[in-house]
């Protein structure tokens, strides 16, 4: 059972995402490291899950392996579109938000087999990827507003955001391997 005094640990098991104003060149590049070896780390981790383990969550009323991965290619397609919305549309100053509860409560979201959202996954990626690597410096400064998180957010720290948000699912995956 989690203790309440560590939920946080839980909740974020590599800290909270934490927006910076400039990322430099390296710091960047690893981002985009990040992004494009995610697939990888995620099938390598799938592969080694028996059947009976895609139910485990991470901590109690938490969304399940097999959730966690369907979740995770659903958000990498969001950054994209968001990426991709921000870059071709001229009036695009609000974040796209999904109903995330309700996409993970979906059948596809809960039931599908985890190889159809890994295969997605790879795929988004590698288009995501090669967007970002063709973005400008002025492009990369793009900005629209983030209602939940409450901040303006640029092209660079949505790649930063999106890094992140790989990294602190693949760690729940492992807290639940664990329990």
């Amino acid at each position: 059972m989690v203790n309440p005094a560590n939920l946080d640990l839980f909740k974020f098991p590599i800290g909270a995402f934490v927006k910076k104003d400039a990322y430099g060149a390296d710091e960047f590049n690893s981002l985009i490291k990040d992004i494009e070896n995610a697939p990888a780390a995620y099938k390598k981790l799938a592969g080694s899950i028996q059947i009976e383990d895609f139910s485990k969550t991470y901590r109690p009323a938490s969304w399940n392996i097999q959730q966690l991965i369907h979740h995770v290619a659903d958000i990498q397609l969001l950054h994209f579109l968001r990426m991709k919305r921000a870059l071709t549309e001229s009036d695009y100053q609000e974040v796209t938000l999904i109903n995330m509860d309700g996409w993970v409560s979906t059948p596809d979201g809960s039931h599908a087999p985890i190889e159809d959202s890994l295969l997605m996954l790879e795929g988004i990626t590698k288009r995501y990827v090669y967007l970002i690597r063709s973005l400008s410096d002025e492009q990369l400064q793009i900005a629209y507003f983030h209602p939940l998180r409450a901040f303006d957010i640029n092209q660079a720290q949505a790649v930063a955001m999106s890094a992140w948000h790989l990294k602190h699912h693949l760690a729940h995956i492992n807290l639940a391997l664990q329990g």
